[in-house]
């Protein structure tokens, strides 16, 4: 429980037990960062995409420390676990206060703020201008 804590878990994160009769108990709760274009797994893999900038407030989900697996797929389908990551950083502050290295840290491709907010609005189907918020998470890869 004191590690859960200290990843940033609450009880409405953990995962239920199984059964006793199917296999082994689940005792630790499961983090992802999911993405959904093939193209970001390569990006990941190479190291060049360090970060995710996701709309919202995410800072109650992610939290610094924690351990979580970096996931390519589409949504509702099968996914590829790219790797293990641990995150360094959580900030959430609105679109138009990202650095151009923040932005690019997310998307090699992009650096200003105008191409971001277009990028999140197709990512959200919705419209997305400098004014919303945005968290920022930073993650490194764990090498096994």
């Amino acid at each position: 429980d004191q590690r859960h804590r200290r990843l940033g878990a609450r009880p409405r994160d953990e995962l239920p037990h199984q059964a006793a009769d199917a296999g082994a108990e689940v005792n630790e709760a499961m983090y992802a960062l999911n993405f959904y274009s093939p193209i970001v797994a390569e990006q990941l893999r190479s190291g060049r995409k360090t970060a995710t900038i996701r709309l919202g407030n995410k800072a109650s989900k992610y939290r610094k420390g924690m351990i979580v697996q970096v996931l390519v797929g589409a949504r509702f389908s099968p996914r590829d676990r790219v790797f293990d990551a641990v995150i360094d950083k959580v900030e959430v502050k609105t679109l138009g206060e990202l650095s151009p290295r923040e932005i690019e840290h997310d998307n090699p491709e992009i650096r200003r703020t105008e191409d971001m907010a277009s990028f999140l609005s197709q990512l959200y189907n919705r419209d997305v201008t400098p004014d919303h918020t945005v968290t920022v998470i930073r993650f490194s890869q764990i090498k096994s």
